[in-house]
């Protein structure tokens, strides 16, 4: 009861504060998507599959191949032209994902800034697909309330990411939330996903390799669910200018989640083996992406847990049955 005395307060002080801008009705049916990744893909088709206005703006105009699914040509850093973009849509999602983490430091300030302003000029709620690295390394299950602590770049940078959004939503600029989840599994992950990348080793009977310890609990996210919950918390007025995490299946280790993978697809046994931490870093010395990788070992050489308990509770959701999303996997 004091939590919901505590979220209507903080509501009703936010409407109080909001800009004019803000304050006008902007919920239509119309969902400005930047990013054609996975969750990006994921967002747009269940908006589409319900009759919603959708277009899908990325730098190169990519088409989705999802029905009824408008595609826009937009470099999202243009700050006018992401505005004219969003202008009518209720919410702006943003779905960007830059894959390559040596860039994220010149890549993710000018696009994140670009993004606040067009919420901002356009009155779009902005829904924001986050992770779990602002939290750094952790010695208990995440949750909302886990402070966010990191120190290495990445993950101080996704924390000053949502730091600005929150704040802007705090002064009544914009109307802002973040999903964050865990490493993906599902449909259209790939190459980019721990246990997705595998799928071709394990088809062809050879050897995985997995990063830094086979044997610690880690939580995945499929990537259906961080996009069901984006779309259920940019329309949830009650869930905006927080953190939420999306439903997540319970915790696998790496070994346990390609054994899964290879009886869900009855593909043969794995053999799995691990590149140590210390290996990493010598590789990374020459080659940039694995030292990026390497600051990160934090989240495989201990239990790395998402507590998901809070927003099951208040959105009703649950995560997609992991035998499933390894199905989804495989098909991906």
């Amino acid at each position: 009861m004091l939590l919901r005395w505590r979220r209507e307060t903080v509501m009703l002080e936010t409407r109080a504060v909001l800009s004019p801008s803000v304050q006008e009705d902007t919920m239509t049916d119309r969902h400005l998507v930047v990013g054609a990744g996975p969750v990006g893909r994921h967002v747009a088709q269940l908006l589409a599959a319900r009759g919603s206005e959708v277009v899908v703006a990325t730098r190169s105009g990519t088409d989705t191949g999802i029905d009824g699914v408008q595609h826009l040509a937009l470099d999202a850093t243009d700050t006018d032209a992401l505005s004219a973009a969003a202008s009518g849509s209720s919410v702006l999602y943003n779905c960007a994902n830059p894959t390559d983490y040596t860039t994220w430091s010149a890549l993710w300030p000018p696009l994140a800034a670009s993004l606040l302003t067009a919420a901002e000029r356009s009155g779009a709620v902005l829904a924001v697909t986050g992770n779990l690295y602002p939290y750094g390394p952790v010695g208990a299950p995440m949750t909302e309330s886990t402070p966010d602590t990191a120190t290495d770049t990445k993950g101080r940078l996704r924390a000053t990411m949502w730091a600005d959004a929150r704040a802007a939503h705090e002064a009544g600029r914009i109307r802002a939330v973040e999903v964050r989840g865990s490493d993906y599994v599902g449909t259209g992950v790939g190459d980019h996903g721990h246990v997705s990348r595998q799928v071709g080793t394990l088809r062809a009977g050879k050897r995985a390799w997995v990063l830094f310890d086979a044997d610690q609990p880690h939580t995945f996210t499929d990537v259906l669910d961080m996009a069901r919950l984006l779309v259920a918390a940019g329309a949830d007025e009650s869930a905006w200018g927080r953190v939420w995490h999306a439903p997540s299946a319970a915790p696998r280790t790496q070994r346990q989640a390609l054994v899964d993978l290879a009886r869900v697809g009855d593909l043969p046994e794995p053999k799995i083996s691990v590149l140590r931490p210390r290996l990493v870093r010598t590789i990374g010395a020459v080659v940039p992406m694995l030292k990026e990788l390497a600051d990160l070992s934090y989240q495989w050489t201990a239990p790395y847990v998402l507590d998901d308990a809070v927003s099951r509770a208040h959105f009703g959701l649950e995560p997609t049955p992991w035998d499933e999303s390894m199905r989804r996997t495989l098909a991906g």
